[in-house]
């Protein structure tokens, strides 16, 4: 299981190495201050955890899915809409962050379990 873990926190950093590329390369696409703002806004999802532990994790998986930003960046460079296009690259981006950092999307029991493991202070608890 650890492999398996190891190899999508790389797949994480070669998604937001990407996403610094595709940023270098247009830099005048949105202004920084945007750029910053739209990177950390998905982890705001956790908010929906207030609802409860299975919308929470719904809506935060949602947000944090690699296919759902691909949409996104598709959608916006077909279209040659510039800020979905902008708003894909980023929020593809911060989802690769992320699984770079060991952060998964979440299990409906609760915000620490992830599929790459549990996260935080739950970390050293053994799993039930």
């Amino acid at each position: 299981m650890r492999d398996t873990i190891i190899w999508q926190r790389v797949e994480g950093a070669l998604i937001f190495a990407s996403f610094l590329i595709i940023w270098w390369q247009a830099p005048d696409v949105a202004p920084i201050w945007a750029v910053i703002l739209l990177f950390f806004a998905p982890d705001l999802s956790f908010a929906a955890y207030a609802v409860g532990a299975k919308f929470g994790a719904f809506v935060y998986n949602l947000v944090h899915n690699y296919g759902v930003a691909v949409m996104a960046l598709v959608l916006g460079w077909v279209t040659d809409i510039g800020w979905l296009y902008v708003l894909g690259v980023v929020w593809l981006g911060h989802a690769g962050f992320d699984r770079m950092l060991g952060y998964g999307l979440k299990s409906s029991t609760g915000f620490q379990m992830t599929h790459l493991g549990r996260i935080g202070a739950a970390k050293s608890r053994p799993e039930s």
